[in-house]
């Protein structure tokens, strides 16, 4: 009698409920339906194992005898085919994992070093309006460079910008995939920017007004409204609209108007607060502000929140002007190049940026808070039209 295929399809699908041995541990196993189930008998480190190999007839004879081969050969290089079968399950069903799910796991994962934990969902919408409707579903280990191209090609050379935050949150998720175990293809970001090319994209500067024109339009913002007040503070102070927008009455002390680092941008949560001095102009329209504030924000909207960076734009568009409120940040960095003696940086301070290399700024503990304040009166006195004279600083 032979010691393997003693089975032959036509005899496998005759034979009635029991078991039947093909030879060299394979065993049809059928019951009473006439159904049944292949079974491989292996020896494995000195154990008996028992694998089901599928069902009968699903399985052919053939493919049941194909399957008992290639697990008898992984026992013969010392591995346990059921662990193995096992192991390369758990590693599909891993690769199976779609890019929408792991790139809301990547946020979730970085949400603490993100402003106001991501809240806002700047991070994620440029995944999530251009990279996630197309390839959402598709599983990450199946996603290569010429996906990713097609994906960004129609944003590439128009929206530049915003094609490369996609671009760059998309590799930070195929960074996370492989964190996780699955098999991705890491450098398909880097491949897909090589077939996108350089983009034609020219980025162009926020339209701002000319310093010395912006006398004449703090001027005309006179009628007490909330947006009025706004757009005077902005101007006043040099911040950005964002922290200027959501100015809570408990973030002012004295003269001085403490913003909360995590608020910053380009900011992280461990970075300390940044202080606005506030001079006698900016104080006073704070005082007035009040009568508007509700639940203690000066500058609430007609509805609900704080009124929008859009509320103040769309003043300055109504007029026709072609300048945005962030562009006053450049009037006021302008008139400080062009009519002070302030050193760089003091300048880039006034403005919130981050001055120096991280060793230079742990050795200074300093953020010019004097000096800025005599700064920025001069500024109020030009903006509200007075005359000042350039202003001698003390070196920090």
């Amino acid at each position: 009698m032979r010691a393997s295929n003693r089975l032959s399809a036509k005899g496998a699908a005759a034979l009635g409920p029991g078991k039947y041995s093909d030879g060299a541990g394979l065993w049809l196993v059928k019951d009473e339906s006439m159904r049944g189930k292949w079974v491989l008998r292996v020896t494995v480190h000195g154990r008996r194992r028992e694998m089901g190999l599928g069902s009968f007839p699903a399985v052919s004879l053939a493919e049941a005898r194909k399957y008992a081969e290639a697990a008898r050969a992984q026992v013969r290089g010392g591995l346990d085919p059921i662990k193995e079968r096992q192991r390369e399950r758990r590693e599909a069903a891993r690769n199976l994992h779609v890019l929408k799910d792991v790139a809301l796991d990547a946020f979730e994962t970085r949400k603490a070093s993100l402003k106001g934990d991501g809240k806002a969902g700047r991070w994620f919408s440029p995944l999530e309006i251009h990279i996630l409707p197309k390839l959402g579903r598709v599983p990450v280990a199946d996603i290569d460079q010429a996906d990713i191209r097609d994906c960004l090609a129609p944003i590439w050379h128009t929206k530049a910008v915003t094609a490369e935050k996609a671009l760059s949150r998309l590799a930070i998720c195929m960074q996370h995939a492989a964190a996780l175990g699955l098999q991705v293809d890491l450098q398909a970001t880097v491949k897909a920017r090589a077939l996108l090319g350089k983009s034609r994209h020219r980025e162009q500067n926020i339209p701002a007004l000319s310093w010395k024109d912006v006398p004449e339009f703090y001027a005309s913002l006179n009628d007490g409204t909330v947006t009025h007040l706004a757009l005077r503070l902005l101007i006043l102070t040099g911040a950005r609209s964002g922290p200027l927008r959501f100015l809570h009455e408990s973030q002012v002390h004295g003269d001085v108007w403490t913003i909360p680092g995590e608020t910053m941008k380009g900011r992280k949560d461990a970075t300390p607060d940044f202080r606005v001095p506030l001079v006698p102009e900016a104080l006073a329209i704070i005082e007035v502000a009040k009568a508007h504030a509700r639940e203690g924000f000066l500058f609430p909207s007609v509805r609900k929140g704080v009124i929008s960076d859009a509320t103040m734009a769309r003043l300055m568009e109504r007029r026709g002007m072609k300048e945005r409120p962030h562009g006053f940040r450049s009037s006021l960095r302008d008139w400080l190049a062009e009519t002070t003696d302030a050193p760089h940086d003091v300048a880039e301070t006034m403005l919130g940026h981050v001055v120096g290399r991280s060793v230079e700024r742990a050795y200074r503990r300093t953020d010019f808070l004097e000096q800025r304040r005599a700064l920025l009166a001069r500024w109020a006195k030009h903006v509200t039209g007075q005359s000042g004279q350039v202003v001698e600083l003390v070196r920090a």
